[in-house]
């Protein structure tokens, strides 16, 4: 089967990238034919490394760049169904609402099933009317749409005609190679907190920092590690240093080591308002990191159970966070078991190989491959 996956980008270190990395070297090392299409980022470095055997097209290097946005939006759509009209692939797999849209819309006419991949809950996330609208009209269009978690498929019920466009629930796969990653044997000496994620405000990590202030004079021993880069880090920078915690939070920045040090992490907190499906929660726990999340819509209540493989609070409530991470940092045994069982449940139901199953079944659906 011939498949082109279409993404924004692959130079950051987001979840879709992430998953476009391993679909398409899943599905080329199964002998499909797989192209790759970044298409805003040019050609360079992948954030995430990329299979041999799949071919990359970046559509910003086939499109001349235009002072005018509207010109530059054009070209960019037209150049889009140049490439699909090249390509004559079985399928087109998107990610992520504005390329799906895009995807749609260059698509239309030319006979090619399109799985347009949402990654965020489309209910929770805050996004702008129009964006709404253009959902509502380009998403009944596609083949089929996929979510993350039932809770987010559940809205889009309502702009289907009848069995059009198919919805499936599609987790993220966690990578095969995140498996192989042992905890290291702790020494004495300070303990992590850690959170991994993008600094904006979805990630509520001012709140976080706020609720950490309030618990670190009792553990002492403990430190706040949140890794990732964004635009909210020059304020957090500031409300670390008013709080007077620079030697107990720490921004370290991006790193493509993420799992080694979700690994050597005591505990992982996810304080976000709201998500997809997080994907740093998820492999920490398959890392077996007991973790603290907010019940935010939608993903942590799919991955966890509360007091069995992990501690869900409600969301945006910062006294219970505080709760939460007292019950979390005293405690080391139900550390340990938290650990255990997430780890036992994340892996039974998120390897690339389950995974892949529930994609076949989709494809089989569709009459595809």
């Amino acid at each position: 089967m011939k498949i082109v996956l279409v993404v924004n980008s692959m130079g950051g270190p987001g979840g879709a990238e992430r998953v476009a990395a391993v679909l398409s070297a899943a599905w080329a090392q199964r002998n499909h034919t797989v192209t790759l299409v970044p298409t805003y980022s040019k050609h360079g470095g992948c954030f995430f490394p990329i299979d041999e055997k799949v071919r990359m097209i970046y559509l910003a290097d086939r499109v001349k760049h235009s002072p005018l946005r509207r010109i530059n939006y054009i070209a960019r759509l037209t150049e889009l169904r140049k490439l699909f009209v090249e390509e004559q692939p079985d399928v087109i797999v998107s990610f992520l609402t504005n390329v799906n849209i895009n995807v749609i819309l260059a698509s239309r006419g030319l006979h090619i099933p399109v799985v347009a991949c949402e990654h965020n809950d489309p209910v929770a996330d805050g996004r702008p009317l129009l964006w709404k609208l253009l959902c509502r009209l380009t998403y009944p269009r596609a083949t089929a749409l996929t979510f993350l978690s039932q809770s987010m498929a559940a809205p889009f019920e309502k702009i289907r005609s009848g069995d059009t466009p198919r919805i499936a629930v599609m987790p993220n796969p966690i990578p095969d190679e995140l498996f192989s990653i042992a905890r290291p044997q702790r020494a004495e000496g300070r303990k992590r907190l850690i959170s991994v994620g993008r600094l904006q405000p979805q990630k509520h990590y001012e709140l976080l920092i706020e609720t950490f202030a309030k618990v670190a004079n009792d553990f002492e021993d403990w430190d706040l590690w949140i890794w990732g880069e964004g635009p909210e880090r020059p304020m957090l920078t500031r409300r670390i240093a008013e709080l007077d915690l620079s030697r107990r939070v720490f921004l370290p920045g991006s790193t493509q080591a993420a799992w080694h040090e979700m690994a050597a992490a005591d505990a992982f907190v996810l304080s976000s308002r709201f998500e997809g499906m997080p994907v740093a929660l998820m492999e920490s726990m398959a890392l077996g990191v007991p973790a603290v999340s907010f019940d935010c819509p939608s993903g942590p209540r799919e991955l966890m159970r509360d007091g069995q493989d992990g501690l869900l609070i409600p969301p945006g409530d910062a006294t219970a966070l505080a709760a939460g991470l007292r019950r979390m940092l005293s405690d080391q045994a139900l550390r340990e078991e938290l650990g255990v069982r997430g780890a036992r449940s994340i892996r039974d139901r998120y390897s690339v190989a389950h995974i892949l199953t529930i994609w076949d079944r989709l494809f089989a659906q569709l009459r595809l491959g």
